[in-house]
C-alpha cells in the first residue's frame, strides 16, 4: 500500500520592501516571515515589481534584478509613448504576467546577503506594484497578476491592491496610523480607506502583528473579525550582537562612535511624528541627565518641527545624530546603550523594543498601540503625551543603577515570548485555518 506524503505548503511573498536600498520594519518583517517559512518546509517565492522588460532573455533577467536591486533610487518614471510606459498601460488593462529569475552561480551576489530572504524561487513582474496603484486609484480594481506556478498562498505583506489569481489571498496590515492619527502621516486617507475596506471584504484572511492592531482592523471593519488574525513576529537579532565580548565591545563603541559603554541613550526609527521624537527631545533638553542620546534614522516628510528641535539640540551637545547604519552595526549600538528611550505614539508591533530587550539592554517606552504587549513588565513605561513623565523616567535611568539592572535581567525573557519557535507555531495554525476554506478568487 502506497502512503501519500503530505505537499509542502506553497507560500509567495511579495518583495515590494525587500527591494528598498535601505529596508523598512516591513522589510525585516518579511525576511523573518521567509526564514520562518523555510523553517516549516515550506517552498516559498518571492515576487518583486522590477523593471525588467519581459522580453529580456532569461540570463539577462538575473543580472538586471540585482542590477536594480543595487540602485540607490530605483527609477519609476516612464516618458510618455515609451515602450515602458506603453507596458504599463497593458498591464493596467489586462494584469500582468510574472517571470521566473534564475538563480546562476556565475553571478556574485554576496553583497546582498543581508537584503535577500529566503527562497527557493524569485519571480519579477514588471512595474507591478505601481501599475497597480495607479489602476486602484482610477477603478478601485484590484490588478490581478499571474505567476508561473499558482502558490497555495499568496501572502502579501503590506496592503497592495492586487491578488494572484487561483491563490488564497493574505495581507498583512501592521497598524492603521493613517486612520488612527491622520495627522502623523502623508498618505492619501481617502485612498487608504478605500483599500482597508476593499482588502476587508475581498481578502481570505488578514494578518496582523499585535492584538492592538487586530482591534484597530475590526474597529474601522466590524465585518472582517472572522478573517483577522494576529500571529505577533519574531526579530533577527545578528548573533554577531550577542556573541561580542565586553572588552570587544567598547572598543567598538569607542574606536568608531566614541562613545562609552553604557554611556549614552538611544533611539533609532524614522524620525517622524508617530514617534514621538519632538517629546522626546523636549524631555531631554529638560532632563538632568548626563549621558547623551544617539539617534539614528533618517528625516521624514512632516517632520520640520522635530528638525528645528534636533538641530538645537544637536548645538547643546545632548543630542548626537546618525542617519544610516547596518543592521549589524545598529544592533552593537543597541548593546551597548544605557537604554532604549521609544516613547512612540503607535506601534504596529514594536520590534526596536523586542530587538533592544533580547540584547538586555533597558527600555523606556510608551503604554500606546502594541508596546504594552510586547514591553510587558519589562520595560518603563511612560505616558506618550506626558513630557514630565518621560523626563522623570530619563532621569531614573540615568541615576538609578538598579533599576537599569533589573530590567537588563527581564528584558531577555520577555523578548523570548516572540522568539523564531512560537512565531512558527502561530503561523502554522494560521496557515492552517487559511487553507480549510476555498480560495475567493479560484
Amino acid at each position: 500500500m502506497t502512503v501519500a506524503v503530505p505537499r509542502p505548503l506553497h507560500v509567495t511573498l511579495d518583495g515590494f520592501n525587500l527591494a528598498l536600498p535601505r529596508g523598512t520594519g516591513v522589510a525585516t518583517y518579511a525576511r523573518t516571515l521567509s526564514e520562518a517559512l523555510k523553517g516549516m518546509s515550506a517552498q516559498v517565492d518571492v515576487l518583486y515589481g522590477f523593471n525588467i522588460p519581459s522580453h529580456t532573455p532569461a540570463a539577462l533577467r538575473e543580472v538586471l534584478f540585482y542590477d536594480r536591486l543595487g540602485e540607490e533610487e530605483p527609477k519609476t518614471k516612464a516618458r510618455f509613448l515609451s515602450e515602458r510606459w506603453k507596458a504599463r498601460q497593458r498591464s493596467t488593462l489586462t494584469g500582468c504576467t510574472a517571470q521566473m529569475i534564475p538563480t546562476d552561480p556565475r553571478i556574485d551576489v554576496r553583497s546582498f546577503s543581508e537584503r535577500m530572504p529566503a527562497f527557493d524561487r524569485l519571480l519579477n513582474a514588471r512595474d507591478l506594484f505601481f501599475v497597480a496603484a495607479q489602476r486602484y486609484r482610477a477603478t478601485r480594481r484590484f490588478m490581478t497578476v499571474e505567476l508561473p506556478e499558482t502558490p497555495d498562498v499568496m501572502h502579501w505583506t503590506y496592503p497592495f491592491p492586487i491578488r494572484v489569481k487561483g491563490a488564497r489571498n493574505v495581507y498583512t496590515i501592521h497598524d492603521l496610523v493613517p486612520l488612527r492619527l491622520p495627522h502623523t502621516t502623508l498618505d492619501d486617507k481617502s485612498y487608504y480607506f478605500r483599500l482597508m475596506t476593499d482588502l476587508c471584504r475581498h481578502a481570505d484572511a488578514i494578518c496582523t502583528v499585535s492584538e492592538a492592531s487586530k482591534r484597530d482592523i475590526i474597529a474601522f471593519s466590524p465585518q472582517a473579525a472572522p478573517i483577522v488574525h494576529n500571529t505577533y513576529q519574531t526579530i533577527r537579532t545578528p548573533t554577531v550582537s550577542l556573541n561580542i565580548s565586553e572588552e570587544a565591545l567598547k572598543d567598538v563603541l569607542e574606536r568608531l562612535y566614541g562613545l562609552r559603554r553604557d554611556g549614552y541613550y538611544l533611539f533609532f526609527g524614522s524620525i517622524e511624528p508617530k514617534k514621538n521624537i519632538g517629546r522626546l527631545l523636549e524631555a531631554m533638553l529638560s532632563s538632568s541627565a548626563e549621558r547623551p542620546l544617539v539617534i539614528v534614522g533618517a528625516m521624514t516628510w512632516k517632520a520640520t518641527g522635530e528638525l528645528r528641535l534636533l538641530e538645537r539640540c544637536l548645538n547643546t551637545g545632548r543630542v548626537i545624530r546618525m542617519e544610516y547604519l547596518p543592521e549589524r552595526d545598529l544592533m552593537t549600538l543597541v548593546r551597548g546603550a544605557r537604554a532604549l528611550l521609544f516613547p512612540s505614539l503607535a506601534e504596529g508591533f514594536g520590534l526596536p523594543v523586542i530587538e533592544a530587550m533580547a540584547l538586555g539592554t533597558p527600555v523606556m517606552t510608551s503604554r500606546e498601540g502594541s508596546l504594552p504587549e510586547v514591553g510587558g513588565d519589562a520595560v518603563l513605561a511612560v505616558d506618550a503625551y506626558d513630557i514630565s513623565q518621560i523626563t522623570a523616567a530619563i532621569e531614573r535611568l540615568d541615576k538609578d543603577d538598579a533599576l537599569c539592572a533589573t530590567l537588563r535581567a527581564a528584558g531577555p525573557g520577555q523578548a523570548a515570548r516572540f522568539d523564531m519557535n512560537g512565531y512558527r507555531t502561530r503561523l502554522e495554525a494560521f496557515y492552517a485555518d487559511v487553507m480549510r476554506a476555498p480560495a475567493k478568487h479560484p
